[in-house]
């Protein structure tokens, strides 16, 4: 077992704020990019009704269910690609949601996957556009991020400050705050409560 590996083990409420300032990086013909980690969102698996795997298994969750280490990838409202690392124990489904990050190799192609006039601090301020910048998509689904595979997970320095609050956009446990992210980060995402999410 990698050392990497070892950290994803723990709790997902432990596993998700001491992945801050982790490097996620994709090595593709086009060249390579990396994003250091700024923001994220836990999701605990059939004990969380916010988790894509609260109903248990599915063609769709399979990969959240282990080894950790493994990327879940999913479609976000008919648009957009999400990426999770998969976290905890096998068979747990827990999950982090890579939120927002800071590009800090290849700034000219993550430049080139995203909308021109995209300012530095927005190329992966979200997770829709954390996952165009590092050019993760549908063929990413369970991924291996300590194994042959293109894309790789480094640990970085405990960050400094760490804050937390309810996750984005969730109307089922809205209040849980799950969401973790660098204090005072600018290119963390702005926080928008869904208007399914009870008064």
């Amino acid at each position: 077992m990698t050392h990497v590996e070892q950290l994803l083990r723990g709790p997902v409420l432990e596993v998700a704020p001491a992945m801050l300032g982790w490097e996620l990086s994709h090595d593709t013909r086009e060249g390579h990019v990396t994003v250091r980690l700024t923001e994220v969102e836990a999701y605990a698996g059939e004990a969380d009704p916010a988790s894509h795997a609260s109903r248990g298994r599915t063609l769709r969750t399979e990969v959240m269910f282990g080894p950790p280490r493994r990327l879940y990838v999913y479609f976000s409202y008919g648009m957009h690609w999400c990426a999770n690392i998969v976290v905890g124990v096998d068979g747990e489904a827990s999950a982090v949601l890579l939120r927002a990050g800071r590009v800090v190799e290849g700034m000219e192609l993550a430049r080139a996957r995203r909308p021109p006039g995209t300012s530095e601090r927005s190329l992966a301020r979200g997770p829709a556009c954390l996952t165009q910048a590092l050019g993760i998509g549908k063929s990413h689904n369970g991924a291996d991020l300590c194994g042959e595979s293109p894309l790789t997970l480094t640990p970085g320095e405990p960050v400094s400050a760490i804050s937390s609050g309810p996750r984005v956009g969730v109307s089922l446990a809205a209040e849980a705050p799950w969401r973790f992210w660098i204090t005072g980060d600018e290119t963390v995402s702005a926080y928008k409560r869904s208007p399914r999410a009870p008064a």
